[in-house]
């Protein structure tokens, strides 16, 4: 048996080394599935329609170790398919222009793509395609190339909200669950599938243009739902206009999900991003989700609608989305923030570089800074060169010619040379192909078009320092006074606690050392509308005053903090070291913080509540098994964490 089977694959593998999208086009993927949580199981009934474009006497799917069973090809049932724990491949005689319907059922159990996790008892179950392939929890396709309609039909417990891409058609009952019916009506890659499963609320609006606008929530969040989704509308319409291109789907939704692998994800229709940017007003002043916001939200056309090619060509998608991200955020939050990003990121480019880990923007192994802020210079550097009429109409015409379809390089370029009338070969190479980033030319534009940045520029207090204490005391921008801050806190006076929360805050991070003439002044910012300023200054009065203690501990003993709750964390080992404050709760204030170390909390709490105990040396038996647990959570960040900490221990 096992020489047939041998046999019978090497029959297939003339298939396996052409790129399938050369002679099949799926048109339409329609699929019934359900979750079982406790057993991390899908399963489901999925129909695929396509069309042969060559001759072939094969296709196939990805599916990373599927079980599959009733397969049938139009409606015949067949058994000559093989299935080798990464594909389903299908034998018939396929012929040129004739369309077929592959069926079948499967079960799977995902070690990627799909993650089920707890929150407050109940699952929050997800997924996240991109770099990990959907192929693991839904038959599909992992070349991005091929594009096709998704539509879900999803059963689950009818106790929750499941959230999938695309328009809401209906909820079918079935005893205990419900059938909620999603329906897509263009096609998309595979990576973009989404679904999200958990106890939601939702806020409901609409475009100017008509588009629904979805905001999920956690119900008892209802509180943060301002703050967490603010501008959302604003940012919508003003990417809708400044792209020229109507949004090309029928909606868009954005839930947040319980330990998210990344800040957000631009599933077709359907962001899904992490609830660490669920925040409250004071939160929202030092970690916002606007520009997350903004970015996946560009990716619906930058990715989702129009897909790069292969992965030399990834800054199509991520430096589109940056780029147009920033122009979202320069309406919100002014000009001079949209200079200083561009800066900041022209900085962080060219350290890369002095590293020796610069890349072409071709390379498909550059990092995430070269993809996403190198691509986003590109635009701005681009846009300047050929104007802002051209720049537009070759975005629209980009859009228009390749909507649904998959581009490189050379086809963006192509539509700006035709209006620009002149070969952009040299901007290419400078900007594009060259492995150094042009950091002398971005900043040099980046002054020609802004005295913000030739006055940041301007006040180093590493190499001249004669006028800053007048630089601080006067009417320079507040990136400026926090440069000099950073540098120079011994300069800050009375008068400087009277600047704005952001220079409030650098005096809070860089003022460690604090005179006694400005301890009034430093106690302040415990009610600052910042819990970064809130915890520096925290810490700093506690150490600098030490008769105080009990009284900023008192103060502060009901602030959170972000969802982290990175305030209450330094509380509580603050109070566990100050002996005169609430002598009789150290137990329970002890058994708190390493409650936080327990699964169902967020993984940054994790962390946090993790470090602590080992920075006090608390770190128990029961601490250590959490941390045995967290090596098999599906967040590297928290498993390298837990490794490492695991490691130091057991030196």
């Amino acid at each position: 048996m096992k020489k047939i089977f041998i046999v019978f694959t090497l029959l297939f593998s003339v298939v396996l080394t052409a790129q399938q999208t050369e002679y099949v086009d799926f048109e339409r993927v329609d699929v019934q599935l359900g979750v079982k949580p406790d057993s991390s199981k899908v399963f489901g009934i999925a129909e695929y329609y396509f069309r042969i474009l060559k001759n072939t006497d094969s296709i196939f799917i990805d599916a990373i170790n599927m079980k599959f069973d009733n397969v049938s090809l139009n409606d015949r049932y067949i058994k000559l398919f093989v299935n080798d724990s990464k594909k389903i491949i299908i034998k018939s005689n396929f012929k040129k222009d004739s369309l077929y319907k592959v069926m079948f059922n499967y079960e799977a159990y995902p070690k990627k793509s799909l993650y089920f996790t707890k929150r407050n008892g109940d699952w929050n179950i997800w997924t996240q395609g991109q770099g990990k392939y959907t192929s693991n929890w839904l038959p599909s396709f992992d070349d991005v190339n091929e594009k096709a309609e998704f539509n879900l039909q999803i059963l689950y417990d009818e106790s929750y909200d499941v959230i999938a891409n695309g328009k809401f058609i209906k909820k079918g009952r079935i005893p205990e669950n419900r059938m909620w019916f999603y329906n897509m009506q263009k096609p998309m890659s595979s990576y973009l599938v989404a679904l999200a499963i958990g106890k939601y609320d939702v806020k409901k609006e609409f475009s100017k243009s008509g588009i629904p606008l979805e905001y999920y929530y956690y119900p008892e969040d209802s509180l943060k739902v301002e703050p967490t989704y603010r501008y959302t509308k604003y940012l919508f319409d003003f990417l809708e206009d400044e792209i020229g291109f109507a949004y090309p789907w029928q909606n868009y939704k954005q839930v947040p999900v319980h330990d998210f692998l990344y800040s957000g994800m631009e599933n077709t229709s359907l962001t899904i991003f992490s609830d660490a940017f669920v925040v409250d007003s004071t939160g929202f002043n030092d970690r916002n989700y606007v520009n997350v916001n903004a970015h996946e939200l560009a990716h619906q056309w930058f990715g989702d609608l129009v897909t790069a090619t292969s992965g030399e060509h990834h800054w199509l998608q991520e430096g589109f989305a940056t780029y147009y991200a920033l122009l979202a955020e320069k309406e919100v939050f002014g000009q001079d923030y949209f200079d200083f990003k561009l800066y900041n990121s022209a900085q962080d480019l060219g350290r890369q570089d002095v590293a020796g880990n610069g890349t072409s923007l071709l390379n498909s192994k550059s990092s995430s800074l070269t993809f996403y802020q190198r691509g986003a210079w590109v635009l701005y550097a681009l846009r300047n060169k050929v104007g802002d009429d051209i720049f537009k109409k070759a975005v629209v015409n980009y859009l228009n010619k390749y909507q649904f379809l998959n581009v490189n390089t050379s086809n963006f370029i192509s539509e700006v040379e035709v209006l620009y009338g002149k070969s952009l070969s040299e901007f290419v190479s400078k900007w594009i192909e060259a492995e150094m980033f042009p950091f002398n030319d971005a900043v040099t534009l980046l002054k020609e078009n802004s005295v913000f940045i030739q006055e940041y520029i301007m006040v180093d207090c590493e190499t001249a320092t004669s006028k800053c204490k007048e630089y601080l005391g006067g009417y320079i921008s507040d990136e400026a006074k926090v440069k000099i801050i950073a540098q120079r806190s011994d300069l800050v006076t009375k008068d400087t606690f009277r600047e704005s929360r952001k220079v409030r805050q650098a005096i809070s991070q860089y003022l460690t050392k604090i005179p006694a003439n400005l301890q009034t002044e430093y106690e302040s910012f415990l009610d600052d509308k910042s819990y970064i300023t809130i915890e520096s200054a925290l810490y700093n009065l506690w150490l600098n005053f030490p008769s105080a203690r009990s009284r900023y501990l008192s103060k502060t003993r009901n602030i959170q903090g972000f969802s982290d709750k990175n305030v209450r964390l330094l509380w509580l080992v603050l109070h566990l070291n100050t002996p005169e404050f609430q002598t009789d709760k150290k137990q329970e204030i002890l058994n708190e913080l390493k409650s936080y170390t327990n699964p169902e909390h967020n993984f940054q709490l994790r962390i946090n509540a993790f470090n602590y105990l080992d920075l006090i040396g608390a770190c128990d038996d029961d601490c250590k098994n959490n941390l045995e647990q967290a090596t098999t959570h599906h967040n590297w960040r928290l498993v390298k964490f837990a490794k490492d900490m695991l490691k130091k221990h057991n030196k």
